[in-house]
């Protein structure tokens, strides 16, 4: 009889496979695609680690590995990936939300918490929403808020209306198509959020196998990487109202030429946030009354 491949063997060789290939986070990526193959919480691996797999649970493995191994995100293998305790679904349509983003969200909630409270209900717009996930959490925080969110991707746009259905918030946040602030119209709102692409060019040929599968329109800003963003910057008055904050996230060194187009543009207030890690991670600022 042949040995039995065992949760407990099957997740040791796998790591320790991922750990020469020179994978981050080997033991990691082992248990959440044997968890997402076997369709069970992580935990369980543990509980029952003598449980030995079946013939069609060994070849689904088998190949998530081979497709992790060949640089593939975790995240697109399994098809979700959790972002402020919510659960999104994601591929290779859109970027995979990081905990880097919770910055952005975090400070959305307190920059849109101190709007004047005799006001109406914030009116918030997320540009480049990607999978939804920036947006969604908001909309999932705030209740009252009017929640827009706009992207360039048709595909995205589809992902990411998915994903408000997914987490319970059909038809809470209004969805547009295009580029930049063109969606928005003569339309103003009292905070602006985005996390547009930021990656220069030189960056962009020194990526990481696994980022080069996430989309190419969701990562390049530009020769410099701050195309976007200084566009975004120079026409954004147009669309707020007054007194109303724009938050944007950037690249950990991009903080002081972010706070830079934003005088430029006349804004008031510029201030650069840090993520959890204490790199600059998003710079807001605000339109004069």
């Amino acid at each position: 009889m042949r040995e039995a491949w065992t949760t407990l063997k099957v997740l040791d060789w796998t790591a320790g496979r991922f750990e020469r290939a020179g994978l981050a986070g080997s033991r990691l990526d082992a248990q959440v695609l044997l968890a997402h193959v076997l369709a069970c919480e992580r935990v369980a691996l543990y509980t029952d680690f003598e449980r030995p797999l079946e013939d069609e649970q060994l070849a689904k493995y088998r190949g998530l590995i081979q497709r992790r191994l060949a640089g593939e995100p975790v995240a697109y293998l399994t098809g979700h990936q959790e972002f402020w305790s919510l659960d999104f679904a994601v591929d290779s349509r859109v970027l995979i939300p990081r905990p880097d983003t919770e910055t952005l969200v975090q400070l959305a909630l307190e920059l849109g918490d101190a709007w004047d409270s005799d006001r109406d209900p914030l009116s918030l717009v997320e540009v480049a929403t990607g999978s939804g996930a920036v947006a969604i959490a908001i909309a999932h925080e705030r209740k009252a808020w009017k929640v827009s969110a706009t992207d360039l991707s048709e595909d995205a746009l589809t992902m990411a209306r998915g994903n408000a259905e997914r987490n319970h918030l059909e038809g809470r946040i209004d969805f547009r198509c295009g580029d930049v602030l063109t969606p928005l119209g003569d339309d103003v709102f009292g905070l602006l959020v985005a996390n547009l692409p930021y990656i220069s060019r030189e960056d962009m040929e020194t990526l990481p196998p696994e980022v080069q599968h996430e989309p190419r329109s969701a990562l390049y800003g530009g020769e410099t990487g701050l195309e976007l963003i200084e566009t975004l910057i120079a026409g954004a008055e147009k669309n707020l109202l007054p007194g109303a904050w724009v938050a944007l996230e950037h690249g950990f060194d991009q903080g002081e030429e972010v706070r830079s187009f934003a005088h430029s543009a006349g804004f008031k207030g510029v201030q650069t946030r840090e993520d959890m890690a204490g790199r600059a991670r998003v710079t807001y600022f605000q339109r004069g009354s």
